[in-house]
């Protein structure tokens, strides 16, 4: 079952120049992840960071996370990343995901099967970590994204996922996302429209998107890794500040109520 709220608080490229309150370390996340859970989020989105402060997909880092979550907040669920940033190849993605065995992890379908037409390494990992009981979840940045996987649905390629993401707006170059962004992911679901989705959107329109996702069925995923500022343009107070005012917000939605939990 994908969360209704996964906050993910720190990304791949942000720092603590662009916000103070970003967490860096494994024992900063754990705190934030601690806060916003109790503030309402129900699952954690986690990037680890090396000596430098810069994004690493690093087993051993995963696994000191875990174990910390596991021990501070028990009752909500991790999911790791496999974001490459352009350095980390396929193999190395999927590696991770073989040392860490994760819970749950999310899969750049554009960086794990870069091509077109067939990879039978990709969809060997793909086929195993459903066996394996990982669930994966289909980074989506684009409609094209969208119908590509699909598409490699429909040829048997991937099994039908459970679980998708998609990616209002865009890092760089930077353009917002938009509530209005929504109806062309939607659109161009076709077989996998009986999938579970969920949103995340760059930007200041954050709460906007994720409240158009959740009057839609939508689960969110909301956090400094996408953006730092209230609707107004503002600077956010917190990760947690984030999560309560989203949760505030969906009192007011109407829809919320029939939301899978």
């Amino acid at each position: 079952m994908l969360p209704r709220i996964m906050v993910a608080p720190n990304g791949a490229r942000r720092g603590k120049a662009d916000h103070p309150a970003l967490p860096i370390s494994v024992s900063e996340t754990v705190n934030t992840a601690a806060r916003c859970h109790a503030a309402g989020a129900d699952a954690l989105h986690a990037h680890v960071r090396d000596a430098d402060g810069a994004h690493v997909l690093d087993a051993g880092l995963y696994r000191e996370l875990l174990a910390e979550m596991d021990r501070a907040v028990p009752s909500m669920p991790v999911q790791i990343t496999t974001e490459a940033v352009g350095r980390y190849s396929p193999q190395q993605q999927r590696r991770l995901v073989w040392d860490v065995e994760p819970e749950g992890v999310s899969v750049a379908l554009r960086e794990m099967w870069p091509e077109d037409g067939r990879d039978a390494e990709a969809a060997t990992f793909y086929n195993d970590a459903s066996v394996a009981g990982i669930a994966v979840q289909h980074i989506l940045y684009s409609p094209d994204d969208v119908a590509r996987l699909a598409d490699f649905v429909s040829r048997g390629w991937i099994a039908k996922p459970a679980q998708l993401l998609f990616v209002l707006g865009r890092y760089n170059p930077p353009r917002l996302g938009h509530p209005n962004d929504l109806g062309a992911f939607r659109a161009a679901l076709g077989p996998l429209a009986d999938c579970q989705w969920a949103v995340c959107a760059f930007g200041r329109n954050e709460q906007a998107c994720l409240l158009e996702a959740a009057g839609n069925g939508g689960c969110m995923r909301i956090g400094f890794e996408n953006n730092i500022e209230l609707g107004d343009g503002r600077p956010s107070i917190s990760n947690d500040d984030q999560v309560r005012r989203l949760m505030r917000a969906l009192e007011d939605l109407k829809p919320v109520a029939s939301l899978p939990s």
